[in-house]
């Protein structure tokens, strides 16, 4: 057993040598990597940062895209004796000095030219931070080192010293704090063990059959923990080849590209492609869209059955054969055609899009976990799938629900504790139980969770709201995008709505509706009767106290940029409601029960007209 991360890379370097760990697009093709070349690029990395000084149990940061050197640094820092400390290269200037300062990094990998400029002007108020590498470019500003000069300080490093710090290495040392983004309050820097970590790859790698015949796209970002456990980690751990995808807008175009049999990815991704399918089939030919709907038909009642225990019967085989030829195979083209599972996390998956793609022959596998267990904590596997749930708990680890049905966690992947926030720690760690933070239901031997503990609406009846079940309920219609649902104790719910824009510019130009941008058609009467429609049919089965009073459509859809949802898109509901709350309090000033939906062009992060 591998006491540590780099430990496990350099067992499979041995076992791999000259074949493809990895891949990434240059100069217009996708180039290979070996794992032979994967061990020199993290020797040379090691090399410099021995050069430069780092010393074991400190702190090394990585603020770049998905990439090789992001690979190359994180394993080189740890095989060092360091800790890694990722940090997203999207943030915000304050959050990366706050997080570069309570960290005590003494390094930094950085891969933009205008970060590095910026942190190198305000290092008066990063006293610890020594060094900062440029991953790509040259540096424009004095004091920062280019990548290539900081491999060439690396040549004159003592390899002899690598290979004691290599070798030293134990389970419980300190391998990262990952910083959480949340949703509330500033980012607290989660301690992980290489053990933790270790743990939590070695239970998954048991459960999902992977091996280097795989090839996995990576995309979301390894400055999340699902990301660089499950994308990253765990590949390395099978022999699996990574493909970088160039960014995630090309995902769509590296899918067809890669061809790849893995991917990983949050609930967004899915939402869109079952979307984009709808969307694609209903502009099409009549008899391809009965085709398509009769397949998915069958499929569906094939999944209902197979859900139940029971096998498919044989008219469904015979059809579901002829569909996989006329149907089915066309829409996993989309996809590469190799496609064997999706894997879904770091938000709900709603049940009607998993049980459309199982329907079409591509499993979702949803898991649930958090930063603080490594991260994951349950998941669906083959042989053990619940549409609706996020599968069974990890064999090494303990589940109990408290009495409020907050989840509690026990186990080898729950994390040391917040980085110098003992109270916090204790109020998260207590008698060993991991304190999820999440709602949670286990029968049957899966898990459910139903919410956020502090996300739950209380309307001002006295009645309990999860509000992320309904908001997942109305993203399964093709016209609706994003959606927040608001109403703590308030007399009724209300919502903001961010319109699926490709689907409504379709049925804009059914209706010959003018319009030039995003503003012209949420302001559209059609448009908001269409989408007023849309959500009633969705929710009328649902008693009053969860259906949507009044909504107000926006002109553009929560993002990164401007704080209002973490990297794996969840939306800040705080920040959020902030920045809307007079757009909010106006669907709460309606007169009398009349329903008075709005719309709204959004200006900038802090303006409404």
């Amino acid at each position: 057993m591998q006491q540590t991360l780099p430990q496990m890379v350099f067992s499979r370097i041995k076992r791999f040598n000259k074949q493809t760990v990895m891949r990434r697009k240059r100069h217009g093709s996708y180039q290979n990597l070996s794992w032979q070349q994967l061990e020199q690029q993290v020797r040379a990395f090691a090399g410099g940062l021995l050069a430069v000084g780092l010393q074991p149990e400190q702190q090394a940061a990585i603020m770049a895209p998905n990439c090789p050197e992001w690979a190359f640094a994180d394993l080189a820092i740890m095989a060092a004796g360091g800790r890694t400390v990722p940090i997203y290269h999207t943030e915000g200037l304050k959050t990366i000095i706050h997080i570069l300062a309570d960290a005590e990094c003494r390094l930094l990998f950085c891969h933009s030219a205008r970060q590095a400029d910026e942190l190198q002007k305000m290092r008066d108020q990063l006293p610890l931070l020594q060094t900062i590498i440029l991953l790509e470019g040259s540096p424009q500003t004095d004091g920062i080192l280019s990548l290539t000069d900081f491999l060439n300080l690396g040549k004159t490093a003592d390899s002899q010293q690598f290979e004691k710090l290599l070798a030293a290495g134990q389970r419980d040392d300190l391998a990262t704090l990952v910083y959480t983004s949340g949703t509330t309050g500033e980012p607290k820097g989660a301690m992980l063990t290489h053990g933790n970590i270790l743990a939590n790859v070695e239970a998954c790698s048991r459960l999902i059959e992977m091996n280097p015949a795989d090839e996995c796209l990576s995309f979301l970002p390894l400055s999340h923990i699902f990301e660089r456990m499950a994308g990253y980690y765990l590949m390395l751990y099978q022999g699996v080849t990574i493909a970088y995808a160039e960014s995630i807008d090309t995902v769509p175009a590296n899918l067809a590209e890669i061809k790849p049999t893995i991917v990983i990815s949050v609930p967004r991704l899915y939402e869109k492609m079952y979307n984009r399918i709808l969307e694609r089939v209903t502009g099409g030919p009549w008899l391809k869209k009965q085709l398509f709907f009769w397949a998915i038909k069958t499929g569906r009642a094939k999944v209902a059955r197979e859900q139940q225990g029971l096998a498919p019967t044989a008219l469904q085989i015979t059809l579901l054969d002829a569909f996989e030829k006329l149907v089915f195979s066309k829409i996993k083209g989309h996809f590469g055609g190799r496609l064997r599972f999706f894997i879904s996390g770091g938000a709900p998956l709603v049940k009607e899009i998993a049980e459309f793609f199982l329907a079409t022959g591509v499993p979702i596998y949803e898991g649930y976990g958090l930063t603080e267990t490594a991260p994951v904590i349950a998941v669906n596997y083959p042989g053990q799938h619940r549409l609706g749930s996020v599968g069974p708990p990890l064999p090494n680890l303990q589940i109990r629900i408290a009495a409020d049905g907050e989840l509690l966690v026990k186990g080898p992947s729950v994390f040391q504790g917040y980085w110098k926030q003992p109270q916090r720690t204790r109020e998260a760690l207590q008698d060993g139980w991991f304190r999820s933070g999440d709602i949670g239901i286990l029968a049957d031997g899966f898990l459910t969770i139903t919410d956020r503990k502090k996300d739950i609406i209380v309307t001002a009846g006295g009645k309990n709201v999860a509000p992320q079940e309904l908001e997942n309920l109305l993203k399964t219609d093709r016209f609706v995008s994003s959606v927040m649902i608001y109403g703590d104790r308030r007399p009724y719910l209300t919502a903001l709505v961010v319109p699926d824009f490709a689907a409504v510019q379709s049925y804009a130009r059914l209706k010959k509706i003018d319009f030039l941008d995003h503003c012209d058609l949420v302001k559209h009467p059609l448009v908001l009767q269409l989408l007023r429609r849309q959500i009633d049919s969705l929710q009328q089965n649902l008693p009053s106290y969860r259906q949507i009073k009044r909504f107000t459509l926006l002109s553009r859809d929560f993002n990164t940029d401007k704080g209002e949802v973490t990297p794996t898109l969840k939306i800040k509901r705080n920040i959020v409601s902030k920045r809307f709350a007079h757009v909010l309090e106006d669907l709460y000033r309606a007169s009398g029960e009349e329903i008075h939906d709005t719309s709204i062009c959004v200006v900038d992060s802090n303006e409404q007209l």
